[in-house]
């Protein structure tokens, strides 16, 4: 049997319209120590973003969310923050920010298996309801 370990996570989130405060969740970033790890789930689903804004440039959008599981991987890719420890990473990552891209509160759970937590949290989180 597999050790449980405690992981922290945030919802990935991208705010068109920063006054207006309407958002579309696009990810989850997930670290969990225990079990040395730490990535991130992105998708974006471009019609409901333009629901919420019709001009949003959608190409640069994405292009900043990619960095999101380059910088979890660390390492040169990911530029001078690259170079920190993982849970370091996982903090600059998850630091509130006034911008278009935005994280949600940490929060915590347990698990034996982080990438199947990363991919339930997508599922649950993110991911549209599928029609029965």
């Amino acid at each position: 049997m597999s050790a449980e370990h405690a992981y922290d996570y945030a919802i990935i989130r991208v705010v068109p319209r920063v006054e207006r405060g309407e958002l579309i969740n696009v990810g989850v970033v997930l670290s969990c120590p225990g079990a040395d790890f730490l990535d991130a789930g992105i998708e974006v689903d471009e019609v409901r973003l333009r629901a919420l804004d019709e001009t949003l440039d959608v190409v640069a959008i994405r292009e900043h969310l990619a960095a999101i599981p380059v910088i979890c991987r660390g390492g040169a890719d990911a530029g001078p923050i690259g170079s920190l420890p993982q849970r370091n990473r996982f903090h600059w990552l998850v630091s509130p920010r006034s911008t278009i891209i935005q994280m949600s509160p940490v929060h915590t759970g347990r698990t034996t298996d982080p990438a199947a937590a990363l991919r339930r949290l997508m599922d649950t989180m993110v991911r549209r309801p599928r029609g029965n």
